[in-house]
């Protein structure tokens, strides 16, 4: 096979499927990690994917792809992400079990984590990625469907997995934060986001500033004592008092 070919094929299979990890490329084309790579870069170069660690997404154009794309959310509010993400992971200490959810505030979180021995419970199709070249991490990948433009597992085998399952602390996102707690886009991601809630003896939600004042389809949770909201900004005055009304802790990370 050329290399033209394989690059071909790449494309191909990506374009289906709308995400691809290094491992997957390189068994599925007979290819070396480089060379996919390699691969990946010349389709980077036409603006066909858009390279990360571990893998790639195919770009979408148009306003709904813009608004659901995975890596599209990630390069929204960088600063503020990565404070959060930074003041989150300096929680999670070496030896602990982690659920991680598919938000791109999480897959901020995951990088960081990255040198730190853990056990860490995901239905993120890129977190897992980025973990499996990583030998320090331990990584259990939930069942489930994939809910595409997030690439995360959604459904009744991912709840399932939670339900015998326990871990130190959950992180997760959402798409909004009122007074009336934690919100997302779709009922099928906030039944997976209720079961690692359940799972977890804490919970720590990282939630950028622009979620302030946001309602989606469905309400994931109510503020609890064993949730920490860990956001850029103080949020507005309501949904500050309704933090400290539930005993849950609100911490502002320095941007």
């Amino acid at each position: 096979m050329t290399n033209k070919q394989r690059t071909d094929l790449i494309e191909a299979f990506i374009r289906e499927h709308k995400y691809a990890d290094l491992h997957t490329l390189a068994t599925r084309f007979s290819g070396s990690l480089s060379t996919v790579r390699r691969a990946l870069d010349q389709l980077e170069a036409r603006h066909i994917v858009r390279r990360h660690h571990g893998g790639a997404s195919l770009v979408e154009t148009g306003a709904l792809a813009q608004e659901y794309d995975f890596l599209a959310r990630n390069q929204r509010q960088p600063d503020e992400k990565i404070a959060i993400a930074r003041l989150i992971a300096d929680q999670i200490e070496p030896g602990m079990t982690v659920i991680l959810d598919g938000g791109s505030t999480t897959y901020s979180v995951a990088r960081l984590l990255a040198g730190k021995r853990l056990q860490v419970i995901t239905n993120s199709i890129p977190v897992a990625s980025l973990f499996a070249e990583i030998g320090a991490i331990d990584t259990t990948v939930t069942g489930g469907s994939i809910y595409r433009r997030l690439g995360v597992l959604v459904g009744p085998l991912c709840d399932q997995a939670f339900d015998h399952t326990h871990a130190d602390v959950a992180i997760l996102g959402g798409i909004g934060l009122t007074a009336e707690g934690i919100w997302n886009q779709n009922p099928l991601l906030a039944s997976g986001q209720r079961k690692m809630i359940a799972a977890a003896t804490r919970t720590i939600f990282g939630l950028d500033n622009s979620k302030f004042g946001r309602k989606a389809q469905t309400l994931t949770s109510a503020f609890e004592a064993r949730h920490t909201i860990v956001t850029d900004r103080r949020p507005p005055p309501a949904v500050a008092r309704a933090i400290a009304a539930a005993g849950a802790q609100l911490i502002l990370a320095a941007t």
